[in-house]
């Protein structure tokens, strides 16, 4: 279990311009919808933005305090 706002945290932390909505799904806090807008993902691949958002969560992920993660990717309009 992890709660929102460590996600938050986390992924503000790797991609400081970030804005991060975390959203807990079940209530248990670890099926979790996480949306992130970041200038980072710009020129990049869906698959690469999610990569990097992997990245920034690997040790909740890794430990499985995250089980399920629906994850939605974009660039500033």
């Amino acid at each position: 279990m992890v709660h929102p706002d460590q996600v938050k945290a986390a992924i503000t932390f790797a991609m400081p311009d970030a804005q991060v909505e975390v959203e807990d799904l079940t209530g248990g806090g670890d099926h979790l919808q996480v949306t992130v807008i970041s200038a980072a993902f710009d020129g990049l691949t869906k698959v690469r933005q999610h990569q990097l958002v992997y990245g920034a969560l690997q040790q909740e992920l890794a430990s499985e305090a995250i089980h399920a993660l629906a994850l939605q990717t974009s660039t500033p309009a």
